[in-house]
């Protein structure tokens, strides 16, 4: 038996520990994420370091799929779980289907932890005091921890598990310069080492594709990373959204080919012990410029398993 297929046998039939599999062992069953928008900003949009966010950003802060800020917290939530109870198979209605089911309430938009502290707890407790929730996830980035949102993680953490998603994209400087990500790598160490310290799963954002970046680059983020002890890592392929700087900006994207290439290369550097959140990007159909080919994510994600199946490689060794 093969090291992936020993990996494939012991994560569910993945060859790495998939959040699907994680959720499963963590809480018996399957869990779906609901996206939710706490109406925050940026300090990349409001001026504190810039004004146009991240090169690749959309207006909606990286929410695209989230809900209206208008609606309470409460509401959100009842809204992403009528979602997932309406979902269709075979245009068939399901209804019912996810009655029952246990959630993840992920703040998505924008920058969920820089608004003032009394706000925060306005909007964090409501979800995961929710029965249906089971986890709390909040994206945000490394230089908007200070130390009385720590604590206040920390203490939510006690009720239950609580989830940090920081959004690096690189380890390498002159790319985060370029995508105007507003802060170094030093950053990112101290706020993951705040982090753990309080016994805060992390989860870290890795875009793969970025501009100017080679093969060799993006394996160097993902191994660095893994050998800092992450708890988990989104692997994003680097797609164009309408309305972007980024659209602006002539540089070759990934081929479908070259992305699993790069991406096996990727989570073959992860510890196994590292959860895979996601494996490619699924950008709004109506806002994506390119490249075309990931939009059709199901195809995509059939393909990627099918490589790791077929591929006789692994951490660059050939497999007998």
């Amino acid at each position: 038996m093969t090291k992936r297929e020993e990996m494939a046998k012991s994560f569910g039939g993945k060859p790495y520990r998939s959040l699907d599999y994680e959720c499963k062992r963590l809480f018996g069953q399957k869990v779906y994420k609901i996206s939710l928008n706490a109406g925050m900003t940026c300090p990349n949009r409001d001026g504190t370091l810039g004004t146009g966010g991240c090169i690749f950003c959309s207006a909606g802060g990286s929410g695209d799929f989230a809900p209206p800020a208008s609606l309470s917290i409460e509401e959100q939530i009842e809204a992403g779980k009528r979602v997932f109870r309406e979902r269709t198979i075979a245009n068939k209605p399901v209804k019912g289907k996810y009655a029952g089911q246990k959630f993840i309430a992920y703040f998505q938009s924008y920058t969920n932890t820089y608004a003032p502290f009394d706000y925060l707890r306005t909007v964090f407790y409501p979800a995961i005091r929710h029965p249906d929730i089971v986890c709390l996830s909040v994206g945000t980035r490394p230089d908007c921890l200070p130390e009385d949102v720590l604590a206040l993680l920390e203490e939510l953490n006690e009720e239950k598990p609580v989830w940090v998603e920081l959004g690096l994209q690189t380890i390498h400087e002159r790319t985060a310069r370029l995508i105007r990500r507003g802060y170094e790598f030093p950053a990112f160490v101290r706020a993951l080492e705040e982090l753990h310290k309080r016994n805060l799963k992390v989860i870290v954002h890795v875009i793969l594709g970025l501009p100017g970046e080679t093969f060799q680059d993006m394996v160097e983020t993902v191994s660095c990373l893994s050998d800092m002890g992450i708890d988990g890592v989104k692997l994003q392929l680097m797609h164009v959204l309408r309305g972007t700087d980024l659209e602006k900006l002539k540089f070759p994207l990934l081929t479908m080919e070259e992305y699993m290439d790069v991406l096996i290369a990727c989570i073959e550097h992860l510890d196994p012990s590292i959860t895979v959140h996601r494996i490619t990007g699924d950008g709004p159909k109506g806002m994506l410029v390119a490249p075309a080919w990931s939009a059709d994510k199901k195809r995509v994600l059939n393909r990627i398993h099918h490589e790791f199946k077929v591929r006789r490689t692994w951490q660059g060794k050939a497999l007998e």
